[in-house]
C-alpha cells in the first residue's frame, strides 16, 4: 500500500497545478471611457450680442418684416419677422440667424455660407519674381 501512496504522490507532483486565469485589465474610469469614445465637439456658435440683434431688427424693419421698437432681444416677434424674411428670400424659414440670412439682410459676408474658399487659378503666380521686381524698379542697380 505504501507503494500505491507513493505512486499517487508522484502522479500529483507530475500534474501541473491549475493556474488562475490571467487578470482582466481594469476597466477605465467612466470619464476616461467617455473621452475615448466621443469625438471632439465642434465649437458652438455663440448667440448674437444685444447690439447685433438691434442691427438685425433694424434691417428686418428696413425690409418691412419687423415692426416695433428694436429691443435687442430675440423674441417671438423677431423670430416671426425672420421667418417671413427668409421665406420671401427663398431661404429655409427657421427663424434663426444664419450666414445666408445675414447676407440677404446686408449684414454678412458675401461669401459666408457658400462653401470653402476656391483655390487660386492655375497659371502664373500672383506675386512677382525677384527678377521682375528688380526690372520694374529703375533705382535698383
Amino acid at each position: 500500500m505504501s507503494h500505491e501512496i507513493a505512486a499517487q504522490a508522484t502522479a500529483k507532483a507530475a500534474t501541473p497545478a491549475p493556474q488562475a486565469a490571467p487578470a482582466a485589465p481594469k476597466p477605465a474610469a467612466p470619464a476616461a471611457r467617455a473621452r475615448a469614445r466621443r469625438p471632439a465637439r465642434p465649437r458652438v456658435q455663440t448667440a448674437p450680442t444685444r447690439d447685433r440683434i438691434v442691427e438685425i431688427q433694424n434691417a428686418l424693419s428696413r425690409e418691412g418684416f419687423y415692426s416695433g421698437k428694436s429691443s435687442g432681444r430675440w423674441d417671438a416677434a423677431t423670430t416671426a419677422a425672420m421667418k417671413k424674411f427668409q421665406t420671401a428670400n427663398e431661404l429655409t424659414a427657421t427663424g434663426k440667424v444664419g450666414a445666408l440670412s445675414l447676407q440677404a439682410l446686408g449684414l454678412g459676408s458675401e461669401v459666408a455660407g457658400r462653401g470653402a474658399p476656391l483655390p487660386p487659378p492655375q497659371g502664373r503666380a500672383s506675386v512677382l519674381s525677384e527678377s521682375e521686381l528688380l526690372a520694374s524698379d529703375p533705382e535698383i542697380p
